[in-house]
């Protein structure tokens, strides 16, 4: 009989075994089949936290096949993900079939190509217990926050609220950052800039300097209107001499192969992919998928890793291909080695994300892939390739020029040979100066001012967090690891206390009077430190130092002390939710109508309720308009939170789409455009224009 190999998806599976051959059969868990039960806490407190596991309601079915199958197998392997929620799915399916955890069953694939899986099936090993008991001890702080909490806020705030260990300090985090934003107050000042020209210069040698000292050389700061127009009245017939030229080389490095975080990062800024779309589109990439020519094959290695390892394989083979492509100038003189952040081995097992065969590049693989998948490859392929690649090189030129006792500076520079940017640059969540070269400028030369202007600018307060701001606080803080990040955001959209407006995140009234009780009430829970600490003596169990019961146990008697305080802090209290009012007046009883959150998102509503019921869907106009009538296209949601455009017409037009409307008109009817499967798209029946959406490369 074939030996049973189980891994955790179908894709898998199948890319599996296609590698395998006859003496195996792969089949799929669909994730983890256990769980802590969903109606009680499930973990017995007085008796060493021991766990009560059930099987997850509407798997009964797959665990009996997989019993049945296992039954009949030559031997059972467990092949499922290289992480802590992969060993602790391997650890509850031993359970469940009768195998021995210490035996030789548990195989681990870092990339699924047939290397990565002949040397996974190579070296089998026990299931390691420190890294189940770590994911074991971060389910149950994670429930005994979420049991033990979410009761408290029900009675306090809002039926139906839950709280979360590491949700509830991301929460804070946004939160503290708009008050900051808030709090912030603006402070003026004036740029002076002088249009300067060498004498008889051409226009294309004009540049700009800018005020940024006295004679003396101390920095000078205007801070208001009437210094600025002081100055610029003293600088009137002033002479500007070039008292100081720099000239020099600068070099820049790429970046390192991604990390989750760094991938989640990326894909926000040059995608607006949310960090849950970023893991979906990796995971395919990661489990694999058919290639024209190569059949099916994993086109990455896999994507929850701190780790900046990569192997001298793969180096070699990356080295190789840029040679043979822009030359052996544009290869690094020596390997790469960055220092990872982990500061465990155990989460340095794996390598960086890094395409699982280098030499299969993306216009290979965009002709069987498209959309997320495909830009998300040609991401991952573009940012390794060009770590292994030479610096680039900038000729820089800095001048300092004085000017009726003050002091101009100038800058620029030009490249002088693109290396790595000849293929990628990293994306900033700032803009990029752009290349400004200076034209010849010695000491002691005379300048021609074409134009001394004074603009008046304000401090800017710090920008409220995006996804990719928000995961690169998480990781600057030790706060989650790879795997919770996406989960994280998510969870704090979806229970309504985190909205995104624009890319930006920002709480909801709920959201803040939720965190108002936590820091009140669990400073604990919601502080940065705490929760970073928590998240190494995880690190410690995975490593074996540190016993899980132990671990769990100092965190529950802090919580339960904490409670017991909130509950007497907060006797005969309830936090009242504000509303979001609107300038609507309700048809039924003339009182103003206010937006609240509902099980399904936002809604509009009486402020009279419970006497008044009134109340509608919160529709969004997407300033598109309906192809049928011409009406405001409206974003709406479904009963399950899915997005549609719908007619603000309705019921008279039934008109609705999956497709999004965009701002750019139809050239041919000036109706509205509309995305569709990497197309723009008239839906006007009479017209049927159609062209492809523009590229974005990376």
């Amino acid at each position: 009989m074939p030996t049973l190999l189980i891994v955790e998806s179908p894709a898998k599976a199948k890319t599996i075994g296609k590698y395998l051959g006859r003496g195996y059969k792969v089949t799929a868990s669909m994730g983890h089949v256990r769980d802590l039960p969903a109606s009680s806490l499930g973990i017995d407190v007085e008796h060493g936290y021991r766990p009560k596991y059930v099987t997850i309601k509407g798997k009964q079915k797959l665990v009996k096949e997989l019993k049945e199958a296992a039954q009949k197998a030559d031997g059972v392997l467990l092949a499922t993900d290289p992480d802590r929620e992969g060993e602790a799915i391997s650890w509850h399916l031993a359970q469940l079939l009768g195998l021995d955890p210490a035996a030789p069953n548990r195989v681990t694939f870092d990339e699924i190509t047939q290397k990565g899986v002949r040397e996974g099936m190579a070296h089998p090993r026990a299931i390691d217990m420190d890294l189940f008991n770590a994911q074991q001890a971060r389910r149950e702080l994670d429930r005994l926050v979420g049991y033990k909490l979410s009761p408290f806020l029900w009675r306090k705030v809002r039926r139906g609220l839950s709280a979360g260990r590491v949700q509830s300090v991301a929460v804070r985090i946004i939160r503290d950052r708009e008050l900051e934003v808030e709090n912030f107050k603006p402070e003026e000042y004036w740029n002076l800039d002088a249009l300067l020209c060498p004498q008889g210069g051409k226009k294309a040698d004009t540049f700009t300097a800018r005020l940024v000292a006295d004679a003396a050389g101390k920095k000078l700061t205007v801070r208001d209107g009437a210094a600025a127009a002081a100055i610029q009245k003293q600088l009137d017939g002033a002479v500007y001499t070039v008292q100081k030229v720099e000239n020099g080389r600068r070099r820049r490095s790429p970046a390192p192969p991604f990390i989750t975080s760094t991938l989640q990062q990326e894909a926000s800024r040059r995608f607006g992919f949310s960090a849950a779309r970023t893991m979906r589109a990796a995971q395919t990439l990661y489990e694999g998928v058919d290639i024209a020519g190569r059949g099916t094959l994993g086109l990455i290695t896999y994507m929850r890793t701190d780790s900046l390892r990569v192997s001298d394989e793969a180096v070699t083979a990356a080295r190789a291909y840029i040679g043979a492509r822009w030359g052996e100038g544009y290869v690094c003189k020596t390997q790469r080695r960055w220092k990872s952040r982990s500061a465990t081995a155990a989460q340095d097992a794996h390598e960086a994300i890094r395409p699982s065969l280098p030499s299969l590049t993306p216009e290979e693989v965009e002709q069987s892939l498209s959309g997320d998948t495909a830009r998300l490859y040609r991401l991952i392929w573009s940012r390794f390739m060009a770590s292994q690649m030479a610096d680039s090189q900038l000729d820089t030129v800095a001048a300092d020029i004085a000017a009726g006792g003050y002091l101009f500076h100038a800058s620029g520079f030009r490249v002088a040979f693109d290396g790595f940017t000849a293929l990628y640059e990293e994306a900033t969540d700032e803009k990029q100066k752009k290349e400004t070269a200076l034209p010849a400028l010695a000491p002691g030369q005379v300048l021609a001012l074409k134009k001394l202007s004074a603009e008046q600018k304000f401090t800017q307060p710090p920008p409220l967090y995006t996804e990719a701001t928000l995961i690169h606080a998480l990781e600057e803080n030790g706060i989650g690891r790879p795997s919770t990040y996406a989960p994280t955001i998510s969870t704090i959209i979806d229970r309504g206390y985190v909205e995104r407006e624009q890319k930006k995140l920002k709480t909801t009234p709920l959201g803040q009077a939720v965190n108002e009780v936590m820091l009140a009430q669990f400073p604990d829970i919601v502080d940065v430190t705490f929760s970073a600490d928590m998240e190494k003596k995880l690190d410690v169990v995975e490593n074996g130092a540190a016993d899980w019961v132990t671990t769990v146990d100092g965190f529950y008697k802090n919580l339960a002390q904490s409670l017991e305080k909130a509950e007497e802090n907060m006797k005969d209290q309830r936090v009242k939710v504000a509303d979001i009012p609107t300038d609507e007046v309700c048809e039924l009883c003339g009182k103003p109508m206010v937006i609240r959150s509902g099980r399904y998102g936002k809604f509009v509503a009486c402020s009279g309720f419970p006497a008044c019921r009134n109340a509608h869907p919160l529709v969004k106009d997407t300033g598109g308009k309906c192809p049928q009538c011409g009406g405001k296209m409206l974003l709406r949601k479904s009963a399950k939170g899915r997005v549609y455009y719908g007619c603000g017409n309705y019921p008279d037009c039934r008109f609705m789409t999956w497709d999004e409307p965009t701002p750019e008109p139809c050239p041919q009817c000036g109706g509205t455009l509309f995305k569709r499967r990497g197309q723009l798209v008239c839906l006007k029946e009479s017209c049927g224009f159609s062209k492809p959406t523009e590229k974005k490369q990376a």
